[in-house]
């Protein structure tokens, strides 16, 4: 058995390097937080290895690269926990166990840090939003002008590649798509009218 290094980083053009490991394997996703750990390529496939008994400890560089959503994070922590894997959190130095006991102080600051990843998420939404709101009051705002025509290609543009690639997936209903992205049903339904023609 091994240890495994799980990786994630938003964007395809996002560096790895600072989470890269020469020593372990490696599982890579590039997608966004907001994602549960158990629908993404490299976590689906990183979860079927352990219970294939081929991992036996997985490495983290934070908490946050399982998810931007506290229930999510500690939903995967529990997951591989009742795999008897041992998490290392790099970042705080801390394993998930000790000689084969769950560790009291792990939980106590995951459960903290995975609440304050969440917050860090709706605060940069709201810093956004605020933002937009400030511009528009200045008249500064450049959203596209009225009267003009947005071609697919600069509409898409706008949109991260990760949520394109899951928007194009049809196993997702525009619903779960939305909860995830944070995008309205509408732009959703928009999107793949261009990227999934009839």
């Amino acid at each position: 058995m091994k240890t495994a290094k799980y990786i994630r980083v938003s964007t395809a053009e996002q560096n790895i390097d600072r989470q890269s490991t020469f020593n372990h394997i490696q599982y890579i996703d590039k997608c966004s937080g907001s994602i549960p750990f158990n629908e993404r390529p490299s976590g689906i496939k990183l979860l079927k290895d352990i219970s294939n008994k081929k991992i036996s400890k997985l490495i983290v560089h934070s908490i946050d690269r399982l998810g931007r959503n506290a229930y999510d994070i500690q939903t995967t922590l529990n997951t591989l926990n009742n795999l008897n894997i041992n998490v290392y959190v790099e970042n705080i130095g801390l394993y998930s166990m000790i000689e084969n006991k769950p560790n009291s102080i792990f939980k106590i600051i995951t459960d903290v840090l995975s609440n304050v990843a969440e917050m860090e998420k709706i605060s940069l939404i709201e810093r956004q939003r605020e933002g937009i709101l400030i511009a528009k009051a200045k008249g500064i705002y450049k959203g596209r002008q009225l009267n003009t025509i947005e071609t697919p290609q600069q509409f898409l543009s706008k949109y991260k590649e990760s949520h394109l690639e899951l928007i194009k997936d049809k196993n997702y209903s525009v619903r779960k798509l939305a909860s995830i992205t944070n995008l309205s049903n509408n732009t959703i339904v928009k999107i793949r009218k261009i990227l999934l023609p009839q």
